[in-house]
């Protein structure tokens, strides 16, 4: 079959192509590099410098919850834990992006906490739900400087309706062939307009004249050439930031390079977070986690001072109150955990 190109539209054929297969671009020539682990120009990929100092990922102490008798009948997941206690296990971490060893469960999850607190009290201030969102930057945007992108996105997103958000940088994508490459794009978690209308909608946009996201969108796309669009429903707010916080990307040598950026109606000038951040609770009792003791011999447990934070390491879990009839578990009394 021949297809008449003088009656397609290629911009918008470039565009449904990119909607249908996702983020492979039809539009854009694929810009390689030879390091496969995420260095282009001035970017770089978190997670790519030596460990920051000795202290980073090692075994810093526990914390749970001793009120066993409030655990006994209850079930999660289907597991009775009478006789059990929950226990967390804390690793030294420098909250350093670049660290090879703290990035992952350190800072990006910290981080990922402050962005659930601001986009949860945003939610509320404009009763919208939260959106995943990305924007693809287009070739001819490449060579921009990282504050004119910014800048340059942040016009892209509210042309479209979108009217606030934090926008994580990712400089890179990951190809099949098992390497990153060069793709500078955005993954937004903000709010649309008046909501997002068009998740699961059929209906063609020309034909019933629909002013929804999809329809501006496309319509915008002739114009500034940016593929936007809003991802399928997420399941957790804390999820996808943590997710798109461990590929995100840094400038090299910059301290303190802000990765998420705040605008719109999240920007620091207009929402002030107040919400304190909550203390880790038990997931049955929900009472407060306090500092842990051992005094059993488990060689398992006792194996957690020789760990260090990775994502092998088993964080949490239910243990055994009581060892051959002997109370293992205490409170650990003064400043460190134990």
């Amino acid at each position: 079959m021949r297809i008449n190109f003088k009656s397609v539209n290629l911009g918008k054929l470039a565009f449904d192509l990119s909607q249908e297969y996702g983020e492979d671009r039809f539009d854009e020539p694929e810009v390689k590099f030879k390091n496969t682990y995420g260095v282009h120009g001035e970017y770089v990929l978190v997670g790519q410098s030596p460990r920051t100092n000795e202290n980073c990922g090692t075994f810093f102490g526990r914390r749970g919850c001793l009120h066993v008798e409030s655990h006994g009948g209850n079930r999660l997941d289907g597991t009775n834990h009478e006789g059990k206690i929950y226990v967390e296990r804390i690793y030294n971490s420098c909250d350093k992006p670049s660290c090879s060893v703290c990035f992952k469960y350190g800072w990006a999850t910290r981080l990922a906490g402050k962005m659930t607190d601001r986009l949860n009290e945003a939610s509320k201030a404009l009763g919208l739900p939260v959106e995943h969102i990305m924007s693809s930057v287009p070739v001819k945007d490449y060579d921009l400087k990282l504050p004119a992108l910014r800048s340059r996105s942040v016009k892209v997103l509210k042309r479209r309706g979108i009217v606030g958000g934090g926008q994580i940088l990712h400089a890179f994508r990951y190809n099949k062939r098992k390497h990153w490459y060069f793709s500078p794009h955005w993954h937004v978690l903000g709010f649309v307009g008046g909501g997002y209308r068009c998740r699961g909608c059929t209906k063609d946009c020309a034909v019933h004249n629909c002013d929804g996201f999809e329809a501006r969108t496309r319509e915008c796309f002739k114009k500034d050439g940016y593929i936007v669009k809003v991802l399928p429903k997420r399941k957790t707010i804390f999820g996808t930031c943590w997710y798109q916080l461990n590929h995100a990307s840094i400038k090299k040598d910059v301290k303190n390079f802000h990765v998420v950026s705040w605008f719109g109606d999240c920007s620091y000038r207009k929402l002030k977070v107040t919400v304190k951040r909550k203390k880790k609770a038990c997931p049955l009792c929900q009472r407060d986690l306090i500092p842990l003791r051992y005094a059993g011999g488990k060689r398992r447990i006792l194996a957690d001072w020789l760990s260090v934070f990775d994502h092998d390491v088993e964080r949490s879990s239910w243990e055994d109150y009581r060892e051959d009839g002997q109370i293992v578990w205490f409170e650990k009394v003064g400043r460190d955990y134990g």
